[in-house]
Formats: C-alpha cells, structure tokens, sequence
C-alpha cells in the first residue's frame, strides 16, 4: 500500500483554506532580557487568542523563524491548533537579510504544497520584529530588499514590520515598498500579538482575495519621528 504524504493526510482531514503568517524574530543579543521575555509572552498570548476561534484555528497556519548570528526555522507551518509557542533565546549578531531570504522560502515552498495538494490559501503575512539593523553584509542584505519587493508587486506576501526600542526606523523603511514600519509602544507585545491574532481571524473569516479592514493598531504602537 503507497502511503500518503504526511501533507496529504492532513490536508483531507481539513481542506480549510489556509492562512499562513511567518513570524521572523529577531532573536540577536540586544533582545535578550525584558525584550525576549516580552516577546516569548507574546507568542504565548497570539495562541491563546487565537486557538478561540474555531475557524481561525483550522485556517491560519503559524511558522517562526529566527535571526541572530544564523538563521533558524523554529516552527516550520502548522494550524494554530497545533502550534506549541517556543521559549525564545536572545544572543548573537542580526543577520536579518538572511532570515528575510529564508522566510520567503518557507513561504514559497508552503504555497507550493498548497497547490500540489488543492488547496486554497490567503496571500501570505511575513510579520517581522527587529529592535536593530543588519550586521550582514551589503550584497545579501540588498538581495532580501529586492525579493522581498518583487514578491510584493506579485501580491505574493503582505510584509509588516515592527521596530522595537531603538531599532533602526529609517533604514526598516527602505524593505517594503508597500507598508511602513511601525514602532512598538515600550514592550506591549501583548497587545501587538493580540492585534495580530485578531487580524488573523479578519482574514481567515474573509473569502479568499477579499480586502479586508484590519484593526486599529493604536493600542500597540507610538508614532516615530
């Protein structure tokens, strides 16, 4: 008997539409203390909410990857019923390039197992919190800025970006040619995640290509200079 992809099996199971959110974390030495605790209880926070919702639950589909030194696929793409938050770590460099590079691959390859399997899907949300800028090298950090914009023009991922304490505001604004960077409010990544669970659940209840009216960020973020 030829056994079914794991992929395969679950996608019978539930044949929702899905909603995939990368989560790109900078996890680099300047996180580590209040900032990466803040950030783990997010994380905790965004499940919680989101696990509430019984649509959304079956619909989004969560994956995290990390940067600091390296870059680490964390969590790679499940159901937000079967998503077990992670306990963070912050220490090493920001080699942020690189982890826009890898979650666009993480993405690419997950809307490609969506289509070998039939099944319908949201344009992706590449969500990335960054309290600094790249220590990478120029080329690599310029090869990310230009597959991220082309993936954009193609509708092909919704990029938001969150800075935190001191990071970088000027230099994130140079990424999306579509959105801002938006400073968080001191370490309100609770409110941020709740936000953002609720986004989730706005566009995983939506037909799939329908606009949809996100939440007001008000309670999360502080306007930059």
């Amino acid at each position: 008997m030829v056994q079914q992809p794991l992929d395969a099996i679950e996608f019978a199971r539930n044949p929702e539409p899905r909603c995939p959110c990368v989560l790109l974390l900078d996890v680099s030495g300047s996180m580590s203390g209040e900032p990466i605790e803040a950030l783990n209880e997010g994380l905790r926070r965004f499940k919680e909410e989101l696990v509430k919702d019984t649509l959304a639950s079956k619909r989004v589909e969560v994956a995290i990857v990390t940067f600091s030194s390296g870059v680490e696929i964390v969590q790679d793409f499940v159901t937000v019923d079967k998503f077990d938050p992670p306990w963070l770590e912050a220490d090493g460099a920001t080699a942020m390039g690189s982890g826009i590079l890898q979650a666009l691959d993480l993405i690419r390859k997950r809307k490609e197992t969506y289509r070998d399997n039939g099944v319908g899907y949201y344009r992706p949300w590449l969500f990335m919190i960054t309290d600094g800028a790249p220590t990478e090298d120029e080329g690599t950090m310029r090869r990310a800025i230009q597959a991220l914009q082309e993936e954009e023009k193609r509708k092909g991922v919704s990029f938001f970006a969150v800075a935190v304490e001191d990071a970088d505001i000027n230099f994130l604004s140079l990424l999306s040619s579509e959105r801002r960077p938006v400073r968080l409010r001191g370490l309100a990544f609770q409110e941020l995640f709740q936000w953002l669970s609720a986004s989730m659940q706005r566009v995983s209840s939506s037909r799939v290509g329908e606009k949809v009216n996100l939440p007001d960020p008000s309670g999360w973020t502080e306007v930059s200079s």
